[in-house]
């Protein structure tokens, strides 16, 4: 009986673990940057079909970013002007009737802007 039940539960263990998403990221090139600058996050499936939408969260607040360009290798994405400086931890949201929020081991580091927004806006 006992090992039935061990038995059973470890085929649980491995239904759930073939269940859940893979990593999908595996790195995030520049590290850092400030309010506006573009940033790649480079995986694998991150085409349209598989990833809906990428958030940056201090773990209080979610921030979508604007994708610019997304493919299955890579997703390419300007840091919204609604995040504080500081350290944020990438979630991607999947595409489907399901969805669920992904948290990476990723992080960016928004850096501090010194001079508003708009003036930097307006310099380009």
């Amino acid at each position: 009986m006992l090992r039935n039940n061990v038995q059973r539960t470890a085929w649980m263990v491995l239904a759930l673990a073939t269940a859940l998403p893979a990593q999908m990221l595996e790195r995030v090139r520049p590290e850092a940057g400030k309010v506006g600058a573009v940033l790649r996050v480079f995986g694998n499936d991150l085409g349209k079909q598989k990833i809906d939408s990428v958030y940056l969260s201090d773990q209080t607040f979610d921030a979508m970013v604007k994708v610019l360009n997304q493919t299955d290798q890579y997703i390419e994405f300007r840091i919204p002007p609604s995040v504080k400086p500081g350290k944020l931890q990438l979630v991607l949201k999947t595409a489907g009737k399901e969805p669920r929020l992904l948290e990476q081991p990723f992080y960016v580091r928004v850096e501090e802007q010194k001079e508003p927004v708009e003036s930097v806006a307006a310099s380009k």
